[in-house]
This record gives C-alpha cells, structure tokens and sequence, in this order.
C-alpha cells in the first residue's frame, strides 16, 4: 500500500503510517530499529531495494531522505517536503517512508527525521554516496548509534580512508570493511589450523580498491608483519599469501565466486567465498550496533604504513656477536680515542711500568 502525501508535515506522516497499518490489519508495530538512509534521487532506488530485502532479517522503519536541488533562488527560498508511505507488501516487512526535501528544509533534515523515528529503538543511519566527513557530527548523523559509510564509492577511496580514521567515532562502520568478513574468518580459521608463526604477508587485488587496503591494515596490525600490496585485475580481493615458518599459506579467489585455500602439507581445498550484494552486507551491519574495535584499530593502522621494510631488516648486516654491556658499563661516558703517537707508545709505557715493579723484587732475591 501507497500512499502520497504533497507538501506535508512530519505529523501528517505519522498519521498517514497508522492508516496504513488499519487498513492491511497489523496495527501493532513490530519493528526493530530505524534505518535513515541518505542519497540522492539517482541512487534511492537501489539502496531502498536492498534495504527491503535486510528487513526480513530486521523488521525495521526506513525513512529515505532525498536533498532535493533547488533550481533558482525563488525555489531554494521556498521549503516544502513532499513524502511517500509504504507498508504492507511494498515496504519488506516494515514500513517506509521516502522523503523528498525541497528549500531551506534541506539544511534541517534532522528535525524532519527526529519525529518519525520510532520510540526507544537504535538509530542506523547509512549513506550509499556522498558520506559527509565526519559522520557523527552531521546533524543525522547524531541521532544515531550507528552510522554506515561506503568508501567504495568515493572518487579517491584510499584518501577516504585515511579521513575516515581522522574523523573515527565509536559506532562508525564501512561496508567496504564488511566485504572482507568472510577473507577475515578464513584467514583466521586458516591460521588456526596450523601452529606457525608468519613473516610476511601479500595482498592481491584491484588497485584503488579501499576493502583490500583495510585487509591489509588489519592483517598488519593483528599480526605485526610487513603487508606487502599488490595489484590484479580484480575482480575485488583475488589472494591472500602468508610466508610462514611450516611454509606458504594461500587463499587465491581469481573469478570472484570460488577461492582455493593451499596450506603447506595438506591438499588444496575449494570453498565459497562469493562477492555479497549490498543487501547481505547491511542485513550484517544491523546485526550488530556496537562500537566495532577492531575496526577501528584496522582503520588508524594506515594507508601509508603498508609496502615498508620492517626496520630490522633496514639495518646493516651484524658482525661479530658483542659481548653483553651491563647497565653500569653503559652509564659510563665513552673514553675519548688517544693520539696516535700515544697509542703507538702505550705498549713501551706498559713495559717501563712492570720492569720498574719487577726491580724491588730482583734487589731482594740479590741480598
């Protein structure tokens, strides 16, 4: 059921939703959270079906704001919002209202948002383009206790990157981080399997592609190893290897769909590892609306940390073993280096000081 509302209020909305439930016969309200998405009128169509299609797992009311461009200064002075109401059949298992601003009331979304939002229920607020900088301090961005960004879609995803860190509050998320779970848990299920310690690391895949760069932020930070990145043709991530002490690990995905995971001394296994829809990767983030940790120490390891030589191996080779210095002997100051005449003299000086030490003990053997 549809219904259209022309230059409304945020009252009339909430009116016209409990007509909606009368009349398809499901006054109670069943929902979980309130999902705010926020795009733009080319993208409303596709974020809206894939979250429809996260309802089944999570009942929810899912409010779609769409910043209207005003076309002249008359239209930009003049605020009008106009809103369609879906329940039943064509809102998932929830209810939706697409809301289309117009004016000045573009700058206030946030008080046409905050009426309609379900009573002592979580917040999600999601863009599928143009994040702001700092999500949590847009104004919708604070009306939420999770807030979704998609660095993919950036025009400089790896620049992105580094902004999301600077900018990271408790509760933000990216769906390029939630297309590499599935790399994650293998990696992990992988290295369980075999007790080894790793040395280094390579991560194959699309060059500017912001999902493998944080694999291999997160895989630097939790194993403290150098990453090194390299490029493919994609699609998306195509392999993981590990250089480990019992010998190479390797997780090659190169069509997309069906990765190859070869551990030294066991056979080659086939397993699943298909590239999600948007849909599935919402439906994971409203799973969860705590802070993500790991996350965020993946996201501030940095961009610019990868493809560098561990400063051990930067050093010159080592000589000869040194003898162990105790604390004491390294408080003391240096010497200073003597003259060469000096030091060509010490041996002659050390002579003259033993025979003059020998000479008492010669004249008493004598008497």
């Amino acid at each position: 059921m549809k219904i259209d509302l022309t230059d409304t209020t945020a009252g009339e909305i909430n009116k016209a939703l409990v007509r909606g439930r009368r009349a398809i016969g499901t006054p109670a309200v069943g929902m979980v959270l309130t999902l705010v998405i926020v795009t733009d009128e080319e993208n409303a169509y596709d974020a809206l079906k894939a979250a429809n299609d996260a309802s089944r797992e999570h009942p929810s009311r899912t409010l779609v704001v769409i910043k209207r461009v005003s076309r002249g200064p008359r239209d930009r002075t003049a605020s009008r919002l106009d809103a369609e109401v879906r329940v039943g059949a064509d809102a998932g298992t929830g209810e939706t209202v697409v809301l289309r601003l117009y004016g000045e009331v573009v700058e206030h979304a946030d008080s046409v948002v905050l009426p309609l939002l379900l009573p002592d229920a979580p917040v999600v607020v999601w863009w599928p383009v143009n994040a702001p900088l700092d999500p949590a301090k847009d104004p919708l961005g604070a009306l939420a206790q999770r807030r979704v960004t998609d660095s993919y879609t950036a025009e400089q995803p790896v620049r992105e990157l580094a902004a999301r860190a600077m900018a990271y509050t408790p509760g933000d998320t990216d769906l390029s981080w939630t297309r590499i779970t599935p790399w994650r848990s293998m990696l992990a299920a992988a290295l369980d399997q075999v007790a080894c310690e790793v040395r280094a690391v390579e991560v194959e895949g699309e060059e500017f592609n912001p999902s493998c760069e944080l694999l291999a932020m997160w895989l630097a930070d939790r194993l403290d190893v150098p990453v090194r990145r390299s490029p493919s043709a994609g699609p998306g991530l195509t392999a993981v290897r590990l250089d480990t002490s019992r010998g190479p690990i390797t997780l090659d995905r190169a069509d997309g769909s069906l990765a190859t995971l070869a551990i030294e001394g066991q056979p080659a296994r086939a397993v699943a590892l298909k590239r999600r829809d948007t849909a599935e990767l919402i439906a994971e983030e409203l799973r969860r609306l705590d802070p993500d940790d790991t996350y965020a120490s993946a996201l501030r390891y940095g961009v610019e940390r990868l493809n560098t030589v561990p400063k051990q191996s930067a050093e010159a080779p080592a000589g000869p073993a040194a003898e162990p210095v105790t604390a004491a002997e390294a408080a003391e100051p240096a010497a200073e280096p003597e003259p060469v005449e000096e030091a060509a003299k010490a041996p002659a000086k050390k002579a003259a000081a033993k025979s003059a030490k020998k000479a008492p003990a010669r004249k008493a053997a004598a008497k």
